[in-house]
């Protein structure tokens, strides 16, 4: 199935969604990666604001080209991080700040997994080598948080998108992880022949 989503994506929405379904997002989305990870996790432990509301907004795993301009910024490549790198993080982010979409490459594990579930989050996983495409669906930025602290890689770019997409679910709200499942038939082939071998 193909859907096209609006930010703030409710819930609902967020649930119909399947493991293999294609989506394109347009309103909101905000990119972040280890050290924004760590750094909205430790302001939330202290109670301090965030300076965005991730509820119901994509989560972009991008450490993005940005190039100052007299107009402002603008975005000449957005390509997707390995996504396993806030694995760590992304079970904790999930429950507290409750995005919608999580946007990277190379799929997440098993805490992430539990972690859409149970909060009602889907993990995409946007084609790697397409930072140019990425770039081209971003229609301007609304914003940028810690840039100064975390540098331009890390901070937190707040983009309006259009279409930005295609986003393929990898794992849904209904306890599907693709990442996983391949990579246990990998594993059951694989020792499937070395048995075959001895």
């Amino acid at each position: 199935m193909e859907y096209y989503l609006q930010t703030p994506i409710p819930k609902t929405e967020v649930k119909k969604l399947k493991v293999g379904d294609v989506i394109y997002i347009t309103g909101i989305i905000v990119t972040a990666r280890d050290e924004a990870h760590k750094k909205a996790l430790e302001f939330n432990e202290m109670g301090k604001k965030l300076p965005i509301d991730f509820k119901g907004l994509g989560v972009f795993h991008c450490g993005p080209i940005m190039r100052k301009t007299s107009k402002g910024w603008v975005t000449v490549a957005a390509g997707p991080t390995t996504s396993d790198r806030m694995e760590i993080f992304e079970d904790k982010f999930i429950e507290a700040f409750q995005p919608a979409v999580l946007i990277g490459k190379g799929g997440m594990g098993d805490n992430t997994g539990k972690a859409c579930q149970k909060y009602a989050c889907v993990y995409t996983a946007f084609t790697g080598g397409a930072a140019l495409l990425a770039a081209k669906r971003i229609e301007s930025v609304k914003d940028v948080f810690w840039l100064e602290e975390l540098g331009m890689p890390e901070c937190l770019w707040v983009y309006e998108v259009n279409d930005f997409g295609p986003l393929i679910v990898t794992i849904d709200t209904h306890g599907e992880n693709l990442t996983t499942k391949v990579a246990n038939g990998v594993r059951l082939r694989r020792d499937k022949i070395m048995e075959e071998m001895k």
